[in-house]
């Protein structure tokens, strides 16, 4: 037995697949191309079985996707050899032979040896229970296998069967965070990916309903036209994943960036002047996910009433609506076919019972089959704007009813310009969501403020929101704030223009309409201003103030900025950046009030006051002080003035670096300060450390004394969240640090950072600015791709051009940075001059 030689087969196999992968790409038509490899894996095992003289008493079985005869080019081969009774030792040696011929062939079997009474023992698993529903014949005894199908049906539980797989696929999409919209996306087990295809399959089985969507079309649960749209984006799913099996020459499910770009060009979608082929790829990826996840919400409901009936009389809420089980009903069939307004006072009524689990399946297939109504003669019914307003106005369940109205297809096709961002995706490496996602997440975002029970999380912004007087406005403004990306030109001003159009239309007075529209046109002018500019500067705050114009435009656009960062990325809010913005909501409103700002003689008494609780004299500031200019005082809270000159108590004239680090402040990382003779590597030195030990400077504040010394301050943050113990590290950057600005030692550099996948996939352009701020000082603004070493490279640039640096904000988001460095240096008088230095950043990022 040993000695059978089988060639004949792998090559048989392998011929068959490079004969199917051609047919494939000469016309790629799925369901044949399942079938066919099923098939020819079949005629491998089996003559696998006759060659090796497997036992007759066996049966060889297809489970799984392969059990449904659908082959994909690197799926595992599912196989259970059933048997009467536990195998002897002659017939366990040929088992594991053939087990072992498999391999050899080239194929990658997933195999189980089984009795039947061990296999209805093992179905106790729900995934063994759902691989077993779909067993298929192969090879060997077939009474033995007619007795496992009669004893599995005899003990299968349909309505346990139900239960375990809703669980299993919450479970599965809460491990994606119940997003369809991520950018590398699981073709098979993401939300709105295949298996909630197959999940739909077997609970119809479950529910003895024929295979296929023609069969749930015959059952009442899908008109033949859904019937058809669902099948077509089940193709479009099965089509990407045949291409990504064989582009990636094995298993892979995830739609990486490494292959967005040549599926695309497979399946013939080219690039157009606003999107990347690979984009639009995503786009159809994403539109037919969501309408996966709106097919399976409603099959899955409906499969539910058929395995538990409601009992019981419904509640009636009006003469519309009532509620049966939980689950909102409408109470004629055609109510949305008679009463178009419908449509919208379903959500409404949603929005307002907030027990509701959702709508009943009857009421969500005439939502979805409804969507269509809405049209230009619906958009522009009074009526009709005026329930949209209201929905807008519910004191409760906004997010989950425009969530819902998004999901079934309602809300693009009321908001043409929301469809028109569906599944668009961004890449500017720091947003994470699509645009729809994005803005519905940002709504999110604001309505959470309005919950007293989360206050606790951003106590300014929830106390500014209880006191804002219609919230709504600031909804629109989340709603429209990106709904213009993708279009070309600058998407805050287009934004801004349909947020005006809609507000007039929907009834809004000129001013509320213009509040709306300003804040689409200046949503991203908070977190620019609080990010690259000095905000301790009087002059950048009057600037400041002067765009806001009054307190509430100040307070509504400081709400959507916080939403707005919080709703791109996990790992782009952070406390420093809440601090920055508080603290510019905070100085600007002072402006806008006519609030004198406290004065150098004000903080200098506060800060010795300060210093009198850790029992220091009177003058322990002063021989600091006498050297520093009126603009020290102006860039630094009361409480910062005190900690220098505690930490530089008699040692103003120190000859060696004193470095010190606390806690921040800001609730978040450290802040360290530096005091050492001024030399022109300080700063690339500083810029060196932190970069070895991976962690990220957020600003720093330098000064020069007025007798020599470099003054320097640093907020730093460990983005990787490692769980550092701050105590000893806190020690550890006072003296390592200290030691590393020794001038005797040489300057370390970092080493070079890589660019992640993403950013080699979608490389982002590298910008290098050199302007002019609100104070007249030279600002350099430099916006790229994140690495590590970085800001080092900037640091040593500028150091090579003798130039100072005398303030700097360090914003990553994602990954992508947006650095600003306020400069000084003779380099900077001449175009030539800072054309050199714009030149040379470059060359250094590259």
């Amino acid at each position: 037995m040993n000695t059978l030689s089988f060639a004949d087969l792998r090559d048989q196999l392998r011929a068959g697949r490079a004969a199917l992968a051609k047919a494939w790409r000469a016309r790629p038509v799925s369901s044949r191309y399942l079938a066919r490899h099923a098939a020819l894996v079949d005629g491998v095992l089996v003559a696998l079985c006759e060659r090796l003289q497997l036992p007759t008493d066996v049966s060889l079985a297809a489970v799984g996707g392969y059990g449904r005869g659908e082959l994909f080019p690197g799926s595992d081969v599912d196989v259970l050899l059933l048997l009467d009774a536990e195998p002897g030792a002659d017939d366990q040696a040929r088992l594991e032979a053939w087990v072992r011929a498999c391999w050899d062939i080239g194929l990658e079997i997933g195999h189980s040896v089984r009795t039947v009474a061990a296999c209805l023992a093992e179905a106790a698993d729900i995934t063994v229970e759902t691989n077993l529903l779909e067993a298929r014949y192969l090879w060997g005894r077939r009474a033995l296998f007619t007795e496992f199908e009669r004893r599995f049906r005899a003990r299968f539980d349909p309505q346990a069967f139900f239960e375990g797989k809703l669980a299993e696929q919450q479970a599965r999409h809460a491990r994606y965070d119940d997003s369809a919209y991520k950018l590398e996306p699981n073709l098979k087990d993401s939300p709105g990916g295949l298996r909630d295809l197959h999940t739909i399959h077997w609970l119809a089985q479950a529910c003895d309903i024929p295979a296929g969507w023609n069969g749930l079309a015959r059952a009442g649960l899908l008109t033949e036209a859904e019937a058809r749209q669902i099948a077509r984006e089940e193709r479009t799913l099965v089509t990407l994943r045949i291409h990504l099996h064989l582009l990636a020459e094995r298993r892979e499910d995830r739609l990486a960036f490494d292959y967005q770009t040549e599926l695309a060009a497979r399946l013939n979608l080219a690039a157009t002047p606003h999107k990347r082929a690979g984009e639009r790829l995503m786009q159809d990826y994403y539109r037919a996910a969501k309408m996966v996840q709106r097919a399976n919400d409603i099959l899955i409901q409906s499969l539910r009433v058929r395995l538990f009936p409601v009992t019981g009389a419904p509640a009636i809420i009006d003469g519309d609506f009532q509620v049966r089980g939980k689950l909102l009903e409408a109470r004629s069939p055609d109510l949305f076919e008679r009463e178009p307004a419908a449509l919208l006072r379903a959500f409404i009524v949603h929005a307002q019972h907030p027990d509701l689990a959702g709508f009943e399946p009857a009421t969500l297939r005439a939502l979805w089959r409804g969507s269509t109504r809405i049209d230009a003669a619906f958009r522009a019914n009074p009526a009709h704007r005026a329930l949209f307003m209201t929905l807008l106005r519910q004191p409760v369940g906004i997010t989950r009813a425009l969530r819902a109205m998004h999901r079934y297809g309602l809300l693009g096709r009321y908001i043409p310009a929301f469809g028109r961002v569906v599944g668009q995706m961004q890449h500017d490496l720091f947003h994470i969501y699509t645009v729809d996602e994005h803005i519905l997440t940002v709504l999110r975002n604001v309505r959470r403020l309005t919950v007293p029970a989360l206050a606790h999380e951003l106590p300014l912004a929830s106390r500014l929101m209880a006191g804002f007087a219609q919230p709504e406005l600031l909804y629109l403004g989340a709603l429209f704030h990106d709904i213009a990306k993708g279009r070309g030109g600058d998407h805050s001003e287009l934004g801004a223009v349909d947020a005006h159009r809609f507000c007039k239309q929907h009834g809004l007075s000129t001013d509320d309409a213009g509040l709306v529209a300003w804040l689409v046109e200046m949503h991203l002018v908070m977190s620019r201003t609080s990010q690259k500019e000095d905000i301790s500067e009087p002059d950048v705050i009057a600037a400041f103030a002067e765009k806001m114009g009054d307190v509430r435009h100040l307070v509504a656009l400081y709400l959507l900025t916080v939403a707005d960062i919080r709703g791109t990325s996990p790992k782009v809010w952070n406390a420093w950046k809440g601090k920055l913005l508080e603290d510019l909501y905070h100085a600007t409103r002072a402006r806008i009030e006519g609030s004198r700002a406290e004065d150098t003689h004000a903080k200098q008494a506060e800060a010795r006051v300060n210093l009198a609780l850790y029992g220091l004299p009177a003058d322990a500031a002063d021989a600091l002080w006498q050297h520093l200019d009126a603009r020290y005082f102006v860039r630094y809270h009361a409480r910062d003035l005190a900690w220098h000159a505690r930490m530089l108590w008699r040692r103003a004239d120190t000859a060696v670096p004193v470095v010190r680090a606390r806690l921040s402040p800001a609730g978040e990382g450290i802040q360290v300060l530096v005091y050492a003779p001024d030399r022109a590597d300080i700063f690339a030195r500083i810029c060196g450390f932190f970069a070895r030990i991976q962690y990220t400077i957020l600003e720093a504040k330098i000064h020069t004394t007025q007798h020599g010394y470099a003054l320097d301050s640093f907020q730093v943050m460990d983005l990787a969240n490692r769980g550092i113990h701050y105590r000893d590290f806190l020690a550890f950057v006072e003296h390592e640090l200290a030691r590393d600005l020794d001038p005797a030692q040489p300057i370390q550099p970092p080493p070079r950072g890589r660019l992640s996948r993403h950013q080699r996939h979608h490389p982002y352009p590298t910008s290098v600015r050199i302007e002019t701020d609100a104070t007249g000082a030279a600002m350099l603004t430099i916006t790229c791709a994140d690495r590590g070493g970085l800001l080092f490279a900037v640091a040593e640039t500028l150091m090579h051009h003798d130039l100072g640096v005398y303030a700097a904000k360090i914003d990553t988001l994602g990954e992508r940075v947006e650095d600003t460095f306020l400069i000084r240096g003779n380099r900077l008088e001449t175009v030539a001059g800072r054309a050199a230095l714009e030149s040379e950043l470059r060359t250094a990022l590259a």
